[in-house]
């Protein structure tokens, strides 16, 4: 009996299927976000450099998201500083500059690396530092970077303008670049992020 229930046990198989999906995020008209609530894990507790089942942070933050009606929830570090959204990597334009938040509390994943090197490719300036919350808010422009949506123009934020609410010059420049980068090669793995 107890080698039959050993059997029994072991012998379920779970498979996880990957699920076509439309494209999640609007990159021609851009997207809404707002703040959530919910912090980013510490790196101290939970390793955000890996991509891991133990995301229920960015699911409640999702959650605020979706019952604001938006299309993505911003989560802060434990310090107040922005991370990364619930799904996605945050960059924002001031002044001709491009900033994005250090990768303690974000993944950084292929497509944000990807981004980072067509930035300095495009001859413009890369910060990779603590963003504070007042300016995003008073950003000239902003996108997210993620699988999915690729590069997102984001357009508002907690119910303020992003620049002029429309998609920015450098958001146009990069999303086209990336365009072309994909059409002829695909989305090459950074070497530092292959080892």
């Amino acid at each position: 009996m107890l080698e039959e229930l050993f059997h029994i046990y072991y012998a379920r198989i779970y498979a996880v299927l990957a699920e076509w999906k439309p494209p999640v995020y609007d990159n021609t008209r851009g997207i809404v976000l707002v703040t959530a609530s919910t912090r980013r894990n510490s790196p101290n507790s939970l390793d955000s450099k890996i991509h891991h089942n133990n995301l229920l942070n960015n699911i409640l933050a999702k959650i605020e998201g979706n019952n604001a009606k938006v299309d993505d929830a911003i989560m802060l570090d434990k310090d107040g500083y922005v991370s990364e959204t619930n799904a996605t990597n945050i960059f924002i334009v001031k002044k001709g500059r491009v900033s994005t938040p250090h990768a303690d509390y974000c993944l950084p994943g292929i497509t944000r690396a990807t981004i980072m090197d067509l930035v300095v490719k495009e001859d413009l300036i890369l910060e990779e530092r603590r963003i504070s919350l007042s300016e995003v808010h008073t950003a000239d422009e902003m996108w997210t970077s993620g699988t999915m949506g690729e590069l997102s123009p984001v357009v508002k934020v907690d119910g303020r303008r992003i620049g002029d609410g429309e998609i920015g010059p450098v958001t146009k420049r990069l999303q086209d670049a990336y365009k072309n980068l994909t059409q002829q090669s695909g989305v090459p793995i950074p070497t530092y992020l292959a080892n």
